[in-house]
């Protein structure tokens, strides 16, 4: 077992101390809360950050009321009424990010959140049912049923929709192989993402720590040391 406490203390000396590192931690919305999400937030998240992928969050973020008209409000069951040509039509939506193949996973997506819902009583519930100690398992099953959810873009989906949950960032994956994993530069492998996990299940159990700290904190132990203000901005974007 690699432990945490050198790790949380070399990111409190890097950030000036205890009370300075946890300033800089962002806030871990409770269970209940993620199961009153309503499927059609679920569905926005789940886009933002599809479209957010492999583009400037910021332009994204600017258009977004946009993307909301565009898209009905994201009204699961309301766009899968609509025919062909409404899809057709927003690839040349000048409200949004005209990129067919994103257009199209919003599409696939609604019917996703959809089933979901149908199984579970609402998309929200699933998620906030589904054990933290697996969420591997709930990576895949994004990837598998989702439309271009797979690798960091379901991740991201999970921390910005509220599920405490790990993010595989540069800096969180040069900490860990630097405390001993055996994972490569870039884990996309189920093996690798399982060690993560196991890691991950294991802190938890020695500091009580949500998933979301300890990734973060994991991030801020290693490489660029970013000033305070910037990862205070990054947290509230996650809030």
């Amino acid at each position: 077992m690699i432990p945490f406490k050198p790790i949380r203390a070399r990111a409190a000396k890097r950030k000036g101390g205890d009370a300075a590192l946890a300033a800089l931690l962002p806030k871990v919305p409770a269970p209940k809360g993620l199961a009153k999400l309503s499927n059609d937030r679920v569905l926005a998240e789940m886009s933002k950050r599809i479209f957010s992928s492999g583009f400037v969050w910021s332009v994204i973020e600017k258009k977004w009321p946009g993307f909301e008209a565009a898209f009905l409000e994201f009204e699961p069951k309301r766009l899968l009424h609509q025919p062909d040509e409404f899809w057709e039509g927003l690839a040349d939506d000048k409200r949004i990010v005209r990129h067919p193949q994103k257009i199209m996973a919003v599409r696939h997506n609604a019917r996703f959140v959809t089933d979901i819902a149908a199984e579970h009583g609402s998309f929200g519930e699933f998620l906030a049912q589904w054990p933290l100690e697996d969420q591997v398992g709930l990576l895949e099953l994004l990837a598998k049923r989702g439309a271009r959810l797979g690798g960091r873009t379901g991740q991201y989906f999970l921390r910005f929709i509220g599920k405490d949950s790990f993010v595989t960032s540069n800096d969180m994956v040069a900490c860990l192989r630097d405390a001993g994993l055996d994972i490569s530069e870039s884990p996309t492998s189920r093996k690798d993402l399982r060690k993560i996990q196991d890691t991950f299940n294991a802190w938890a159990k020695e500091t009580k720590l949500p998933f979301t700290h300890l990734s973060r904190i994991c991030a801020m132990s290693i490489g660029e040391n970013y000033a305070a203000e910037m990862l205070r901005s990054r947290a509230s974007m996650e809030e």
